[in-house]
């Protein structure tokens, strides 16, 4: 029995090794099809050695961003089953490069609005090792932290990386420190307004259906409200953020349309009222066609919120690849650009052949190395459902939106992962509500009450003068009464405890994730700044 207990292990771990193996492959042929061709495009130019480099680092940061950054997309899709782990891949890579290639960014500031003078750096060879530092000391902290199951801000990383290198090349004033400031800032902003919004909605939407005696009745009532807000969410989202990049291009064939440099809030919302007016007459439609089908139980209002949560991972995917890719290839752009002129710009076009390497290289690091970050944040932080995943996928949407307005420097991981906390503590908080406690305290109750009762009983049998032979044996009957419902007492308020202490939220994974959160930026601009004096200690 043991030794095919040992075999069975060496199998499993032949095939682990024979998997990763071909990760490992599929990536490095990625990674050698990009820098083959961007010493191609920029043959005889000096320097491109260095573009071929940058690239390699480019691709490789591109992929740490599918295997981290993605997860927070479709997570809560997956955690709560509405949709499968390679389903979500697929939907995920598929948006992500489409997002990238479609409305990604045109131009972008390759220095992370502002963060370091660009004045500063001595000449451009500087500026390239700068950058080639922060490309790949922001990739090693986002494959570090994937591997120990941590969903970070890829923004945050390339942040670090840019300030680290910055402050290698041109010492600490280089820094504008205020910018800086606002990023810190976001680390508690993010998550408490993602938060704070996915368990408002999960709280509305359990009082308005979920408690309701009639769930189905209350479902035609409030379901295409709540589908509809989440309409207008990701469409004003997707307008604001997603649709900037091609906005002239828009108002070019539609003149109708205000010529703005992108859309405005006022536009964008009423894009948004008007697929939540279409939205809601639809979902609406369509419940009460189906009201007869539909279980009066939770299990079968969560059935209802499965079709939006699997188009909330499609809206969260296209508009991540239309924004987050451009920052991860800013720096490949800057180098790019730096190589081509031979000077530093502060904004620089990205090429084309730059967003795909982002695109792609997003949904390959996805493909490869996404289900583990997927499974953490879907369902290794607390347990979720179609309802919590929805909640979740709205507030993700609408704290980016209030907090464009506000003028907020946010995360888009760090709001999703504290919607996932929000969700989780407020289960907590409404364990009361859910009943089981209560229902317990009640059992307690009624026990405790029949021991007085029985106990009483026995007394007045014991103080009885004469007794006859059926009172002896009515006594026997009142001790072995007592004594079984003692011990039915002792293990209801057992149970009772370890609801109380029933925690929806695993704290390890709270410590974790806030500890990485915090250490993002400096660990990345510790590496970066080693990395920049490796490189300029090889180069000169």
């Amino acid at each position: 029995m043991e030794v095919k207990t040992i075999q069975k292990f060496e199998k499993e771990a032949r095939k682990s090794a024979g998997f990763d193996f071909m990760r490992l492959g599929i990536a490095l042929v990625f990674v050698i099809v990009v820098m083959f061709y961007a010493l191609h495009i920029s043959g005889g130019i000096s320097n491109n050695i260095f573009l071929g480099i940058a690239t390699i680092f480019g691709a490789y940061m591109a992929m740490n961003i599918g295997a981290n950054d993605v997860a927070n997309n479709v997570g809560p899709a997956v955690g709560s089953k509405a949709l499968t782990l390679g389903g979500a891949i697929i939907i995920a890579a598929i948006f992500e490069a489409a997002g990238a290639l479609i409305a990604g960014a045109d131009v972008t500031n390759t220095i992370r609005k502002g963060i370091i003078d660009l004045n500063t750096f001595a000449n451009v060879d500087t500026f390239i090792w700068a950058m080639m530092a922060a490309l790949l000391s922001a990739a090693l902290w986002l494959n570090l932290a994937t591997y120990f199951k941590a969903p970070v801000s890829t923004t945050h990383s390339i942040v670090g990386g840019v300030m680290g290198a910055g402050i290698a090349a041109g010492g600490f004033g280089i820094v504008h420190w205020a910018t800086m400031g606002k990023i810190a800032a976001s680390w508690v902003i993010s998550p408490i307004l993602g938060g704070i919004i996915a368990a408002a909605f999960l709280y509305t939407i359990k009082k308005s259906v979920v408690f309701q005696e009639n769930k189905v009745e209350a479902a035609k009532k409030w379901v295409p409200i709540f589908v509809a807000i989440m309409a207008w969410a990701f469409t004003t989202y997707l307008t604001l953020k997603g649709l900037k990049h091609v906005w002239k291009d828009i108002t070019d064939v539609l003149s109708f349309l205000p010529h703005t440099k992108k859309p405005t809030m006022l536009i964008a919302s009423i894009f948004g009222i008007i697929v939540a007016g279409v939205t809601f007459v639809i979902v609406k439609s369509n419940i009460a066609k189906n009201a007869q089908k539909i279980d009066n139980s939770r299990d079968g209002i969560n059935s209802l919120f499965t079709i939006p949560l699997i188009f909330s991972a499609i809206l969260l995917s296209f508009a991540h690849g239309a924004n987050d890719v451009a920052n991860a290839v800013g720096p490949l752009a800057a180098i790019t650009d730096a190589i081509m002129s031979g000077g530093i710009s502060a904004k620089a076009g990205i090429p084309l052949w730059v967003m795909a390497v982002g695109g792609i290289g997003i949904s390959i690091g996805l493909a490869l190395y996404g289900p583990k970050l997927i499974k953490t944040v879907g369902s290794e932080i607390t347990e979720l459902d179609q309802i919590r995943g929805f909640s979740i996928a709205l507030a993700a949407a609408i704290t980016v939106i209030v907090a464009s307005q506000l003028g907020l420097p946010v995360s888009s991981t760090h709001i999703a992962v504290g919607a996932v906390f929000g969700v989780g503590f407020l289960r907590e908080f409404m364990k009361l509500e859910e009943n089981k406690e209560e229902e317990i305290k009640k059992e307690i109750q009624t026990y405790e009450e029949n021991i007085k009762i029985l106990t009483i009983k026995l007394d007045e049998l014991q103080k009885k003068e004469n007794k006859q032979k059926n009172d002896y044996e009515k006594i026997l009957e009142l001790f072995e009464e007592i004594e079984q419902t003692e011990k039915i007492l002792k293990k209801a308020k057992k149970i009772l405890k370890k609801e109380e202490k029933t925690e929806y939220v695993k704290r390890d994974m709270l410590k974790k994730i806030v500890a990485a959160w915090i250490i993002t930026v400096p660990v990345a601009g510790f590496f970066s700044a080693m990395i920049f004096f490796v490189i300029k200690g090889m180069m000169v």
